[in-house]
């Protein structure tokens, strides 16, 4: 499993968006010049989040865009599964695949399928409000 640039800027934007949330709507540009990713590739990935219904969006003076929810209740997996095709560790895993011919006499199935289970397990139980606090506690050190 390869989690992609889209996924990576997904998490940076709803990181970003949870810190500054209590600023109201933060304008695109803003997130991108903060995150240092480009505009025009961040609109695609808003508009996913968007869709999705993650983010709500403004448009206009005093626009932007803002957590539809409080930062505790999104979990990294929901979204990586949103921007990501799949994170299953083999493609017989992934959503909407076809059974493969072999998975009955499969040695190598339980073991993907455990990992596969770490992998939705972990993602699903590490909140951005999680990843926030995590943030937070190297921000503090001074030399």
């Amino acid at each position: 499993m390869l989690i992609s640039t889209k996924g990576r800027y997904a998490l940076r934007v709803m990181i970003d968006l949870a810190e500054h949330q209590t600023e109201g709507f933060i304008p695109l540009k803003v997130i991108a010049r903060r995150q240092e990713i480009s505009e025009k590739y961040l609109e695609n990935i808003i508009k996913l989040l968007v869709r999705a219904k993650l983010l709500n969006g403004l448009r206009g003076k005093g626009g932007g865009y803002q957590l539809t929810r409080p930062p505790e209740q999104y979990t990294v997996g929901t979204i990586l599964r949103l921007t990501e095709e799949s994170l299953a560790p083999v493609a017989c895993l992934g959503q909407g695949a076809e059974a493969c011919i072999r998975m009955a006499e499969c040695p190598t199935l339980p073991l993907w399928q455990g990992l596969n289970n770490v992998i939705t397990d972990y993602l699903d139980h590490i909140t951005i409000s999680d990843l926030v606090r995590r943030g937070d506690a190297g921000d503090n050190y001074i030399i």
